[in-house]
């Protein structure tokens, strides 16, 4: 293979995106994590995937289990620009029985190891393994280039956390030349970075291997019964054990405007995932969506511009410091520091503060609501007020530890029921 061409052209990414995220509660009641949606039209995976492609990268994996209905139309949809004669690809790959009489993935290991004969159809010299539910940007050839030069086993992608903050994480500790010495899984004692005794480097979930590599050590744990078949719990700590893993920190990669913070989220909670969401409605947000030169991309739903109307005292179709995407119509509503993703209606005298609401949402006349997540498809009730009173919320709803609610159909039909 000529080694002119570019490192993420002779690389595939992996993309782990199996896991329900069930401390998004309700969210992921019918849909896996990474397919809830985000930033007004994108769905969480799409920043993964993104960044894949973004980064030169055109051959991907997506490894599926957990209700992956949604994630899989929203790939038929939206992602379905590949084209095999350009030596293009994106495989969907539902666990499935193809090895002896397993039929889920036993781990995340094992969702690559069920897959070997599909990786190897690649002809890649180098795997790129992604988790499918952080929000982040990021040039994963910087982080190639690096392990294809250190001559490490892996190379995996670290944040700078503050120190305590980081027992939340695995963390790795390592030298003045990158190599990590230990990994430790949500440390009480956190290790420091060589150079500043108060940060700490968490692991991101992102390893780079070369593929005949990998490909023998996933045949070797596949075999070993004492194996739990995980990348963090197996595989990684046996590599660090030799000395052989670098740690790549995320601030030599991460793509953002000149003087911006480095932006990872994991958005798993629901308190996360609402903050995550508000951030955007910020005059300048750390995470640029409006980059056109690094894009998130998406399914393009088809919708009309949004649109407000009324103009009247208490009855004016208003947003302030909110994003409000196509299709929406405005209709007397206050809206302040919210996100609106496609196709929400509101009505006359209706009040929306800090909320999330996904699409095709509702909202009828005189609703109140403040500090909120609603669901896809919910018809908000007239005259229901959350936000003001957080025992009435939490006896009908699910109120967060910051005090954030989540409204569902299902909440509120136990409450109409109840009426």
């Amino acid at each position: 293979m000529p080694q002119t061409r570019r490192l993420t052209n002779r690389s595939m990414a992996f993309v782990l995106a199996g896991g329900r995220g069930s401390r998004l509660r309700e969210l992921t009641d019918r849909r896996v994590k990474p397919a809830v949606y985000f930033g007004g039209k994108a769905r969480i995976i799409d920043f993964a995937l993104s960044n894949a492609v973004n980064s030169g990268i055109r051959k991907i994996a997506i490894a599926t289990q957990y209700k992956a209905h949604s994630l899989i139309r929203h790939m038929q949809r939206g992602w379905n620009f590949f084209r095999a004669e350009r030596n293009e690809f994106l495989d969907i790959l539902p666990a499935s029985q193809r090895m002896d009489d397993e039929s889920w993935y036993r781990g995340t290991a094992d969702a690559v190891t069920q897959n070997i004969d599909i990786v190897d159809s690649y002809d890649v010299d180098f795997i790129i393994i992604l988790a499918g539910d952080h929000i982040y940007k990021m040039d994963y050839e910087v982080m190639i280039r690096e392990h294809a030069t250190s001559g490490a086993d892996v190379t995996i992608g670290c944040l700078t956390v503050p120190r305590e903050e980081a027992s939340a994480f695995g963390v790795m500790a390592v030298d003045e030349s990158g190599k990590i010495t230990s990994f430790l899984e949500k440390p009480a004692d956190p290790p420091p970075t060589p150079e500043n005794p108060d940060l700490a480097l968490a692991s991101m979930g992102i390893y780079v291997f070369s593929w005949p590599f990998l490909r023998d050590l996933l045949i070797r744990d596949a075999n070993d019964p004492q194996s739990s078949h995980d990348f963090g719990n197996d595989l990684i700590p046996g590599i660090v054990a030799r000395g052989a893993a670098r740690a790549h920190r995320f601030d030599d990669s991460c793509v953002r405007a000149p003087g911006a913070p480095a932006y990872w989220r994991d958005v798993g909670t629901v308190d996360a995932y609402w903050q995550a969401n508000i951030d955007q409605t910020d005059f300048i947000p750390e995470l640029n969506l409006w980059d056109h030169e690094w894009p998130i991309w998406t399914y393009a739903e088809s919708t009309p511009p949004a649109k407000f109307i009324h103009d009247e005292e208490g009855r004016r179709g208003s947003a302030v410091s909110s994003m409000v995407s196509g299709g929406c119509i405005v209709s007397g509503t206050e809206v302040r520091n919210s996100l609106l993703f496609t196709q929400v209606h509101t009505n006359s005298y209706a009040v929306l503060d800090h909320a999330v609401v996904l699409p095709y949402v509702t909202v009828n006349r005189h609703a109140r609501l403040r500090r909120v997540v609603i669901d896809r498809g919910v018809v908000i009730p007239e005259g229901l007020v959350v936000g003001e009173d957080p025992e009435m919320d939490a006896k009908w709803f699910r109120v967060s530890e910051r005090g954030v609610t989540l409204i569902t159909q299902d909440m509120l039909d136990r409450r109409a029921a109840s009426e």
